[in-house]
């Protein structure tokens, strides 16, 4: 049976993730002296064979019980009460009041801006800044400031390996199936199965039964994986799992902000419910500052309060939160746009999938198209795209948080139009629905709650 298993190639590990789990290792405070043969052995065969799978996960298996350095500057636990025991006052929010017809208008906002964002990322997910900023360049489109289109000149698709098949606005009339949106309707079917008492369990049940195994990435995957081998959260999150502090569980924060407009924590603590199954430290700090920006979304259209109370809800003594502060000192400094990205750029190498992939150069990348955006809902997806890095994760966070902060009466037609208020997903029972139904249900949770 376990040869069976290493021998489907979409759940075998290969020398990237080797590299993914080094630097892991490294990035969280841990010396690799005692294994570092080990890596070095490893790097010099072909990984992707099934008789290599095993001695993977023996290192992966000593690397777990690394212990971190004593002159270690973090403090990052992964444990809710750790988390909060580490936690700083963040700005005080305005106490607000919206009528339902507010209310309602910012969680479609939410939704819709949510899909816009992730619409214009996804058919140039994956693309390096040579790639985007050469196509941008060549159709006489910088900055970038609407949607990506295939129909260019045969010349540009040809250089650009364009095809029909991706999600340019020319081939879609709603928006289309994407890991991003997947979970956001999942965390909405999971409330509506279990309520408010759900646990990191119900999240793990729940994905074994609605979500087919496919449909994962990454840390994701590793995660079901590992259900599958009956080891439960929040084991499951680090368990034989180079990407535990990978993007995945940030993209699957923000419906926890929707439900809990105006109070940061209580968002930030159900986001934790939910990213605790497969990420730890950083992966999950990113999946509660979402969570958080978002709820205080509902109270302010002030970005930099809006950042600062997701911020608060991470320990304060975070590499997340350390990287976040530094793109907030950029921008009080006063730097331009494009030498906040080519800072960026420089911490960050896209070229590493590690770099690429990571929850913390992607929170960067938020925060760029948020500051730097203006409260410009286009401009403010088009910089967290331009930017690079994970192209869809990124536009639909920032969507995510100005379709709030603006709702969707003053989202601008350009970018809702083309969703035809339509979504596909891959979660069983809402293989394509409306958006605004997606609106009304949550509004539903929100109402036994709020």
């Amino acid at each position: 049976m376990t040869r069976d298993i290493f021998n489907i190639p979409s759940l075998l590990m290969n020398s990237d993730d080797l590299e993914t789990e080094k630097l892991q290792c490294e990035d969280e405070g841990k010396s690799l002296d005692s294994c570092s043969h080990l890596f070095k052995q490893l790097s010099r065969v072909n990984l992707e064979k099934p008789e290599y799978q095993a001695e993977l996960w023996e290192l992966l298996d000593q690397t777990a019980a690394l212990p971190v350095r004593e002159n270690y500057p973090y403090i990052e636990p992964s444990d809710i009460m750790g988390i909060r025991d580490q936690q700083e006052p963040g700005p005080e929010l305005p106490q607000f009041f919206l009528k339902d017809s507010e209310m309602e208008d910012k969680i479609y906002g939410a939704w819709l801006g949510r899909c816009a964002g992730c619409l214009l990322g996804k058919p140039v997910e994956g693309w390096r800044r040579e790639r985007m900023w050469g196509y941008l360049g060549d159709c006489r489109r910088v900055p970038l400031s609407s949607y990506f289109r295939a129909r260019v000149s045969a010349d540009i698709r040809k250089k650009y390996e364009i095809s029909d098949e991706h999600a340019f606005i020319d081939n879609v009339k709603f928006m289309p199936e994407d890991d991003d949106l997947n979970f956001t309707v999942a965390s909405l079917a999971l409330m509506k199965k279990y309520g408010h008492n759900f646990t990191p369990r119900n999240v793990a049940e729940f994905w074994l039964h609605n979500i087919p195994i496919m449909r994962t990435c990454t840390a994701e995957r590793v995660a079901y994986r590992n259900f599958c081998m009956n080891i439960p959260p929040p084991l499951s999150a680090s368990f034989r799992n180079p990407y535990r502090e990978w993007i995945g569980a940030q993209i699957r924060g923000d419906f926890y902000g929707y439900v809990f407009p105006g109070n940061p924590a209580r968002a930030a603590e159900f986001a934790w419910r939910d990213a605790c199954i497969s990420h730890v430290k950083n992966g999950i700090y990113g999946a509660m500052w979402v969570a958080g920006m978002i709820s205080a979304a509902f109270t302010t259209n002030d970005i930099i309060s809006v950042i600062e109370s997701g911020l608060c809800q991470v320990p304060f003594r975070s590499r997340l939160r350390e990287a976040v502060f530094q793109v907030l000192d950029w921008y009080m400094e006063a730097v331009e746009y494009d030498q906040a990205v080519e800072r960026l750029h420089r911490l960050w190498d896209e070229e590493i999938p590690y770099d690429w992939c990571h929850v913390i150069s992607n929170a960067m990348v938020v925060t760029i198209g948020l500051l730097w955006g203006g409260m410009d809902f286009g401009r403010s997806i088009c910089r967290a795209v331009q930017a690079c890095f994970d192209t869809d994760c990124n536009g639909a966070t920032v969507g995510s948080i100005l379709g709030v902060i603006l709702g969707a009466k003053k989202l601008p037609k350009k970018w809702i139009d083309p969703l035809n208020d339509t979504l596909e997903s891959g979660v069983f029972g809402f293989n394509r629905v409306k958006i605004s139904d997606l609106a009304r249900d949550t509004l539903d949770v929100i109402d036994q709650s709020y």
